[in-house]
């Protein structure tokens, strides 16, 4: 066996040593530079950029480079490019005779490879460092493709001023992405990064000129372009002063700088789903609007559209950009922004009672002054109703049969609710909030309430195409930039809200006059069909509009950033108009299918809404969500026996059985009664009793409208300076039946027809008692604060 001599096993290791060295030259990543942050619509297009954060305009490499730059920057720089492997040895040599010959540097014969080691190590240029480059240019050909190459140099190039690389040099000097660019426009660049200085305007333009007419003859003679093409392309104008990057979605890519890490999104830069059109044009309606409410104070508007059949995001206008004014706080993402929702949860505290089996679509609730705890809640037009049934009171946006609903369903099982829909902003315990949840007593983002909409539309979408199954992923957040879809379905035979409750819901929304139209909108049949809601919080702080179609979630916000109200700022004058002309931007589609199969066919009482009963005279047959099944029978309709002439109630002790005549009777409180008949003609009262007959059908002929039974009050001061009053409400079958009032068992006055009396009892607790003159009484009990009790609440 022959022994290896040490001299070989020496030179092996040398050599060994030495690829290492050589594989391992380059780093991992070669630039290191911030890099802009960049968001591009969904067609390509730049929508807005901010600049790197060392003050420079660099864009992230792009997929691909411009053929036109290539063919210039090829002929200017390195024609042999794609021949060689990182060193053109020609070159070199062309140029140390040059140099030689110059007795200085007048060419450098640095390839374009050569140049990205260059641009990326920053070093002193020495004959070492020279050699260096050399070395990495070739490791550089090794690692990388011919194209890579020529994208990262495109990319990191100096195109004067603050400007790196080709993209952002294009925007900044032309205003459009480089792949529109000219042949002359393309050459003027192309030159730049061997004299960046060049492009300073008014300065140097002359010899710009030239170098960029030189380059054009070149292409002429490589035959890149012909002789007539270079000639047009000489009598383009140079670019003069850079030009400011469109900001088309601006509070868009502040959302992504932040949310960069969290996304596990490498690069700077993102094709959103943005679609370049519809964007401008919102951008266009708001800026609009938002000049004509300035004129109220009223400083800001935002609008967010959700493609509900691809749950990506369509349009994202955070707010009017005014970088200009500060003052208008036109930076702030309002769609980020937790606000007061005002109404706009009613429609899911709708489908959540019909999903429950609490309420059937047209249930009469109750609508007369109430006092919760002390709460009081109003009705916008401060009027009542009585009793309204559940969709028209949806569509009206009342606040109080909204709050009888929560009290019905518990304000509880509605919070953990809306946290399973997705409105993921509130932070405090149920009881916090209370019943005022449903009037905007909590805070929701106009992220989290449009993606819930969302939500609740591809769940009725989806019900054909899942075979009436439910896929929880249907309220899964929308995406605003470009990813792979995922096809992981998990289809469940239960849900948080149901096809048919969300379908009832829908056209209960669809209900709503719309701004401007005065309900003649449906006799036209291009109208687009639109589910929608308005919501106004407490001192027309915010102004909202939510609106849906099968394909389309449209969510509009007015007010002011930093939470001043102002007069006017309501939903439905402010907000509802801007969500229709932005409705008028997308194309019309078909309405949801009924999903009948998720639907039961029920006996109603037409006039009360409820499942039908035995004493019901007209009774429908109406679809309703399955769980409606479960509803509660007509409360209202009773059995009431009457004289032979029909005219006066009576009971067995006035009149025989055989006598009688058996009707039924839809018999509301005497509350809901009092204000229901002046809204509705046809509302038949009930019969006063036959003299002599006892009160024995059960039913209460006198009701207290104010104050209700337990309640705490206040007096407040007149202007004077004198003690106030308050005014005692009751309200009796018998419009004409005499009422006398006791407070604290000592008689104070009668009232005849219109039930009313100012009063001002001393602070404590009280005793009224209402006797009516056939002696039937009712007695309850109310607290009156005194002032210090009152500053301390």
């Amino acid at each position: 066996m022959h022994k290896i001599p040490k001299a070989f096993l020496i030179s092996d290791l040398i050599c060994f040593a030495l690829l290492l060295v050589f594989l391992f030259l380059l780093p991992t990543k070669l630039f290191k530079s911030p890099t802009s942050f960049v968001i591009e619509a969904s067609n390509g297009n730049l929508l807005s950029a901010a600049i790197a954060s060392d003050g420079q305009w660099r864009f992230p490499v792009a997929d691909s480079v411009p053929v036109k730059f290539k063919d210039c920057i090829i002929a200017f720089e390195d024609k042999r490019f794609y021949n060689h492997f990182g060193v053109d040895f020609l070159a070199m040599s062309r140029a140390m005779r040059q140099n030689i010959k110059a007795k200085g540097v007048v060419s450098g014969g640095s390839t374009l490879t050569m140049q990205v080691i260059r641009l990326s190590r920053k070093q002193d240029r020495t004959i070492w460092q020279k050699l260096y480059e050399i070395l990495l240019a070739f490791r550089l050909e090794f690692r990388y493709a011919k194209d890579d190459i020529m994208g990262l140099y495109a990319a990191n190039a100096p195109f004067g001023s603050n400007v790196v690389g080709l993209e952002a040099a294009s925007w900044r000097y032309y205003g459009r992405n480089a792949k529109m660019l000219s042949w002359g426009e393309m050459a003027t660049l192309a030159v730049l990064p061997n004299s960046p200085s060049l492009v300073h305007p008014g300065k140097n333009a002359t010899r710009l000129i030239k170098k960029r007419n030189d380059l054009l003859d070149k292409l002429v003679r490589l035959k890149y372009i012909d002789q007539n093409t270079a000639n047009l392309a000489k009598l383009e104008p140079i670019p003069g002063k850079p030009l400011p990057l469109p900001q088309n979605a601006p509070h868009l890519l502040n959302r992504f700088k932040a949310e960069r890490l969290s996304l596990d999104i490498n690069s700077t830069r993102i094709t959103s789903t943005l679609n370049e059109d519809v964007q401008l044009k919102v951008n266009s309606i708001l800026k609009r609007y938002n000049n004509r409410y300035r004129a109220n104070d009223i400083n800001n508007i935002s609008a967010l559209i959700l493609d509900a059949k691809t749950g990506k995001v369509v349009s994202y206008v955070g707010n009017i950009y005014q970088p200009e004014n500060v003052g208008l706080l036109s930076h702030v993402d309002m769609i980020k922004a937790p606000r007061s929702p005002g109404s706009t949860l009613k429609p899911l505290l709708y489908a959540s009672m019909l999903n429950d089996g609490f309420i059937l679509p047209h249930t009469l609730i109750p609508d007369v002054p109430t006092q919760i705890a002390g709460y009081s809640p109003q009705n916008y037009d401060l009027g009542y109703d009585g009793a309204i049934s559940a969709d028209k009171a949806l569509s009206r946006s009342l606040n109080i049969p909204a709050v009888k609903m929560l009290q019905q369903y518990k304000y509880e099982r509605f919070y953990d609710k809306l946290k399973k829909l997705g409105i993921g902003t509130l932070n405090q315990p149920a009881d916090h909030y209370g019943l005022s949840l449903i009037l905007g007593g909590s805070e929701v983002t106009m992220w989290d309430l449009a993606n819930t909409y969302m939500g609740m539309v591809k769940t009725l979408n989806h019900f054909n195409a899942y075979k009436g199954l439910y896929d929880p992923n249907d309220y899964k957040q929308a995406t605003y930039y470009r990813t792979e879809p995922k096809n992981e379905k998990d289809y469940q035979r239960n849900s948080f809200l149901d096809h048919g409750a969300i379908w009832a819901t829908f056209n209960a929304m669809e209900e709503v006059m719309r701004p401007g139209d005065e309900g003649l909108w449906e006799q036209f049949s291009s109208s687009q069909r639109v589910a929608w809601k308005t919501g106004t919080s407490f001192g027309f702080r915010d102004a909202w509009a939510v609106g849906l179609t099968p394909n389309y979630v449209v969510c509009v916000w007015v007010g002011n950033a930093d939470g001043e109200g102002r007069p006017g700022l309501v939903g439905i004058e402010a907000a509802a108009p801007v969500l229709f002309d932005i409705f008028r931007l997308l194309p019309n589609g078909k309405w949801f299918e009924t999903p009948k199969t998720k639907l039961r066919k029920l006996k109603v009482c037409k006039q009360s809404g409820y499942k039908a009963g035995e004493y019901c005279s007209d009774v429908i047959d109406e679809w309703v969500p399955t769980a409606g099944e479960k509803t509660a029978i007509c409360p209202f309709h009773k059995l009431i026996h009457l004289d032979r002439t029909g005219s006066y109630r009576v009971t067995d002790q006035c009149e025989t059985v055989t006598s009688m005549q058996h009707k039924n009777w839809f018999i509301l409180p005497p509350a809901m009664e009092y204000y229901y008949k002046i809204k509705n003609s046809d509302y038949k009262v009930l019969p006063p009793f036959m003299t002599g007959c006892e009160n024995a059908g059960g039913n209460s002929v006198m009701e207290l409208i104010y104050p209700k039974n337990n309640a705490t009050v206040y007096i407040p001061l007149e202007l004077d300076g004198t003690r106030g009053k308050i005014i005692l409400n009751a309200a009796h079958r018998n419009q004409s039946s005499k009422i006398y009032w006791h407070i604290d068992n000592e008689y104070f006055a009668t009232t005849n027809n219109y039930h009313q009396i100012a009063v001002s009892p001393p602070p404590g607790r009280h005793t009224l008692t209402l006797v009516d003159e056939n002696g039937e009484r009712l007695v309850q009990v109310f607290t009156v604060l005194d002032k210090e009790n009152k500053r301390r609440n």
